[in-house]
């Protein structure tokens, strides 16, 4: 059989599948990949001698002394006492065969561990032995040994495909969440230009809670001094800035009795912000700030009447039935 004609399944189906990248790929299926490209079949040490021999009688190639000594199974096992739950190793375990949470202790699965040793270098306290495999070292004979690498391998094959794929999708999902982010942090600057279904009596409301929240940092600018003072003017600015194109888009709207139906959102937008200033003042009386919450039930009175004229204009126009 030509190299030509040897599939990656192949070759992957002779390699230890213990994933743990000591042949310089980032995997089994990786380096049978490799393989096919016409890399060496000398460098899978958990493979030995045999699986470097099988692979350099199917592909042709020479069976070069491996690049690290053969390698008997192996587990990983946690000394639990010493772990500090960082998660390090259960990132590293290209299988997923490792347990544990944040700040709770970990514990390798040991019917799922292909002793790969990804786990030991990430653990800042050194906690991690490798032990030869407990299944490995009671098997009878040769032929018993064999059923175990073969189920090992088949096992490590699944889940490190298992792996890859969760990842796949995880990776995907934080992608699409950062797309829908972008999108809805684009949609206020697409709406900020005056047009005729600006929402006159929503922006009338915020101007009413931006105008508040600058009266009650003017007094405390007034009361400090230094970097506290600095600090509050810059809040201000900032707020002078939000007043200023909120008088903006106030200006450019165009008159209620020409501006497209949009009752029901006035009104809800008229309630929201009664109910906001109607909590405002509650808290205030509670907290014992009589001088604010005289303030905030003006606040009141001025969104009773924007809701007022919102219910006039939905009446009017036909809009919800409110």
């Amino acid at each position: 059989m030509s190299l030509a004609e040897i599939s990656v399944e192949r070759i992957d189906a002779e390699l230890p599948q213990t994933q743990c990248g000591k042949c310089g790929h980032p995997g089994c299926r990786p380096y049978a990949e490799a393989i096919v490209a016409g890399e060496a079949v000398n460098r899978c040490p958990p493979g030995g001698e045999a699986t470097r021999d099988r692979l350099a009688a199917l592909t042709g190639r020479p069976a070069l002394a491996l690049i690290e000594p053969a390698q008997t199974p192996l587990l990983a096992v946690i000394r639990e006492a010493e772990c500090i739950g960082c998660t390090k190793c259960i990132q590293a375990c290209p299988v997923d065969a490792i347990l544990g949470a944040a700040k709770q202790m970990h514990s390798v699965i040991e019917s799922e561990c292909t002793g790969c040793e990804l786990c030991v270098a990430p653990c800042p306290v050194d906690c991690i032995d490798l032990v030869t495999h407990p299944q490995w070292h009671s098997a009878a004979d040769t032929t018993e040994r064999q059923r175990y690498l073969d189920r090992r391998a088949a096992n490590g094959r699944r889940r490190f495909e298992a792996r890859n794929r969760r990842l796949a999708h995880k990776a995907e999902e934080k992608r699409r969440k950062r797309e829908r982010r972008l999108a809805a942090s684009r949609v206020p600057a697409e709406t900020t230009a005056p047009s005729a279904s600006v929402d006159t009596t929503a922006l009338r409301a915020q101007r009413a809670t931006l105008s508040a929240k600058a009266r009650r940092l003017t007094r405390q600018r007034d009361q400090a001094s230094g970097e506290a003072r600095a600090a509050l003017e810059q809040r201000l600015a900032t707020l002078e800035t939000q007043q200023t194109e909120i008088e903006r888009q106030l200006e450019g709207a165009p008159p209620a009795s020409t501006a497209p139906a949009v009752p029901h959102i006035a009104v809800a937008a008229a309630e929201q912000a009664l109910r906001k200033a109607q909590q405002t003042a509650a808290r205030l009386e509670r907290e014992g700030k009589h001088a604010e919450a005289e303030q905030a039930r003006e606040h009141i009175i001025e969104a009773e009447s924007h809701l007022r004229r919102a219910r006039e204009a939905a009446s009017t126009s036909g809009g919800a039935g409110i």
